[in-house]
């Protein structure tokens, strides 16, 4: 009798981690990831130093590091279903700050990002110092490269994918199959999986995925906002270029920040 109930209770222990495991790695086709994207300010900051403007620059740079964090760190979510995703950021942990680039784009661009998978069509909302813009334009197409080099995120395996995208942003991206939408943070989409890793290492800046909701949702389209000025990408890059053409160097680095 003892052997008969102690067999039971092996079988019942093998379902229970079977539902366990069954639950932790079913696959998802709707719900919601929060992302924590993290730009590191030092190294950023440090690469704009240059011999035409060390004098100051380097004492900016100096002064910035004694009060402020290394990390200017922003919260953002993704819902996401098999047929749309919207990106959007939801607030920061970092202190507000009152310095040199406080409202630098290139760092505190805050984007809202609708994907229609169906269509192939984004929609993006980008707010740039005092004006905003609608821009509507074709699914970027990035030719990823798969790797066998794998990682765990918010308790997913993932799998990891290189590419290049604008000519000459590395981007680093880990997705997982167990969520089998092709989306992702900002307008990183292809894979075949959803992505919860992402990094632009010569850009200091990484999304990582800290928790997935598995829920019901249904991403709605952007509401443009009643002064927002509606432009695709090219139209976008025509504007920033004329408006920015005396700024030199640091356009460039305006025009990238604000194009991907």
């Amino acid at each position: 009798m003892k052997k008969r109930i102690n067999f039971l209770i092996s079988i019942v222990l093998v379902m229970i981690s079977q539902i366990s495991y069954g639950q932790h790695v079913g696959f998802v086709n709707s719900g919601t990831i929060e992302y924590e994207k993290r730009i590191n300010m030092y190294a950023k900051l440090a690469k704009r130093i240059t011999t035409e403007n060390s004098s100051w620059m380097q004492q900016v740079y100096d002064q910035y590091k004694k009060t402020q964090p290394q990390f200017n760190t922003v919260k953002t979510t993704l819902s996401f279903s098999k047929d749309a995703s919207l990106y959007k950021p939801v607030g920061t942990n970092t202190p507000p700050t009152n310095n040199f680039f406080s409202n630098d784009p290139t760092i505190d661009l805050k984007r809202t990002v609708y994907t229609d998978f169906r269509t192939g069509i984004s929609i993006s909302e980008k707010r740039i110092f005092e004006e905003v813009f609608l821009v509507e334009d074709s699914v970027r197409k990035i030719k990823w490269k798969i790797t066998s080099e794998t990682r765990e995120i918010a308790g997913y395996d993932c799998r990891r994918a290189n590419a290049l995208v604008m000519d000459s942003v590395y981007v680093v991206a880990f997705y997982t199959d167990q969520i089998p939408v092709s989306g992702g943070p900002e307008s990183f989409t292809g894979l075949p999986g959803m992505i919860l890793g992402l990094a632009l290492p010569h850009d200091n800046t990484t999304w990582f995925a800290t928790k997935v909701n598995a829920v019901a949702v249904q991403p709605s389209p952007i509401t443009a906002a009643k002064k927002a000025k509606k432009v695709n990408n090219e139209g976008l890059l025509s504007t920033l270029k004329e408006s920015m053409e005396d700024w030199g160097e640091y356009a460039q680095e305006v025009f990238k920040a604000l194009m991907l």
